[in-house]
């Protein structure tokens, strides 16, 4: 879990809280929907350069360890767009 740590925050206030590669407001739940939208983490890296390899893994791995945790708040940041959709069309 220490490997894990160098390369994963979660800070209140940045990213509503929420984990994220250290350094960045890359969330680990971008990292989850890209790989799920087919990306590797090689290509990841190629279109995020200030990313490393190690810093793509160790998000997943993240992910796999938190999955509950991380789909309830992907699920929540879903909701929050549809409601924020919804109040413009009115």
């Amino acid at each position: 879990m220490e490997t894990i740590a160098k390369h994963i925050e979660i800070t209140p206030g940045i990213c509503s809280g929420r984990p994220r590669i250290a350094g960045t407001r890359i969330r680990i739940a971008n990292i989850v929907i890209w790989t799920e939208n087919g990306m590797s983490p090689d290509e990841i890296v190629t279109s995020c350069p200030h990313l490393t390899l190690a810093d793509v893994h160790a998000a997943l791995a993240f992910y796999h360890d938190h999955r509950d945790e991380i789909d309830q708040q992907m699920q929540e940041d879903e909701k929050f767009v549809e409601e924020m959709k919804e109040n413009q069309v009115r």
